[in-house]
């Protein structure tokens, strides 16, 4: 571990070098904070030095950790603990984000993992806050509390599958855990996270992105879901500005906020404006979602976990937009944002 900075880190990030974390890690960097960086190997150590340092983002405030939220404590060994002791801000970004996971690997980290971070950042003397990375679909819907236990739990497994389910599992234990042991915590639950607004800058390739790609190279044969099939997106340097921004502003006991552009197009003109912009043909067939569910994934090439997030539901983002108005933060302009990172995919051939 290289030399602690004076003063020692007052943030830990976990899933440093993961996609949000490390625009998080950055952010809070170029704002002048210490921040000790977890992740869990040292390949993802070296790849976010490598892209900080590709960004020309500061990093005499950073300490690097070795850290794994699927162990107790952290799996910290006793001079990372020490170097860690004045840590006041928590932010967890380490969470699985895959489809097609175990049951049993997708709840060590998305749950398991939840849990150990929150008991971790409880146990600081001077925490000020920590923050859960959560997801739009996953807090303060219908259903979204399935999950806390019992058949309630096995229901959302066999509905939305691991990932989901998980998400939703975790999301109510943690906010149990914080209610029981008063711990100051907020939930961010961002849509659908997509590039830089300004560079279109990417580095994740599943969920929107995939039908993306699908559009691009042809192999979307009919929009899914509906004419009011919503699916909000949040760019990324917007997301790491709000979370670098919540813990100045939220006090008391747990928070929600739900943070996305609620100007975002539906996801049919959303997909038929991007066919547009890249030069492609958009289907003209549609297909409900409920027959979706119905047919094989051989046919639709549909990923049958993603089919929870073709919904017409809305979010209410007035607590989001309330913290953001008195960080100073506005949303960037959508549609631009959006046309920047389909570009962007097409460049980094959707991470092939």
């Amino acid at each position: 571990m290289p030399p602690t900075p004076d003063p020692r880190p007052d943030t830990l990030v976990l899933g440093a070098n993961g996609f949000i974390g490390r625009r998080l890690t950055a952010e809070l960097l170029g704002s002048g904070r210490s921040v000790a960086a977890g992740t869990r190997s040292g390949s993802g150590e070296r790849g976010l030095l490598d892209w900080l340092h590709g960004h020309a983002v500061p990093t005499g405030r950073l300490v690097p950790v070795r850290t794994d939220i699927t162990l107790p404590g952290l799996g910290l060994d006793a001079g990372a603990a020490q170097a860690l002791a004045d840590v006041r801000d928590v932010y967890n970004c380490a969470a699985l984000f895959r489809f097609g996971l175990s049951r049993e690997k997708a709840r060590a980290a998305n749950v398991d993992g939840a849990l150990n971070a929150l008991r971790w950042a409880a146990g600081r003397e001077r925490l000020r806050r920590a923050v859960h990375i959560s997801g739009y679909r996953v807090d303060g819907i219908p259903g979204a509390a399935a999950g806390a236990g019992g058949s309630g739990t096995e229901r959302s497994y066999r509905e939305h599958g691991p990932y989901e389910a998980s998400k939703r599992e975790g999301n109510a234990a943690v906010r149990a855990l914080a209610e029981r042991e008063g711990v100051a915590l907020s939930i961010v639950n961002p849509g659908s996270v997509i590039g830089d607004s300004a560079t279109g800058e990417a580095g994740q390739y599943i969920g929107l992105a995939e039908s993306v790609r699908d559009l691009w190279r042809g192999r979307l044969p009919a929009l899914p879901g509906s004419a009011a099939t919503f699916v909000p997106v949040v760019t990324v340097d917007h997301l790491a500005r709000f979370l670098a921004a919540v813990p100045e502003h939220d006090t008391g006991g747990p928070r929600s906020h739900w943070v996305l552009d609620d100007r975002t197009p539906r996801l049919h003109p959303l997909l038929r404006g991007l066919a547009d912009h890249l030069g492609v043909r958009a289907p003209r067939a549609t297909v409900p979602l409920w027959l979706l569910r119905r047919l094989p994934r051989a046919l639709t090439g549909v990923e049958p976990e993603t089919l929870s997030f073709l919904s017409e539901d809305r979010y209410d983002t007035a607590s989001a937009d309330a913290l953001a108005r008195a960080a100073g933060l506005e949303h960037p302009p959508v549609w631009p944002s959006l046309t920047r990172w389909a570009d962007r995919l097409v460049a980094e051939r959707f991470g092939d």
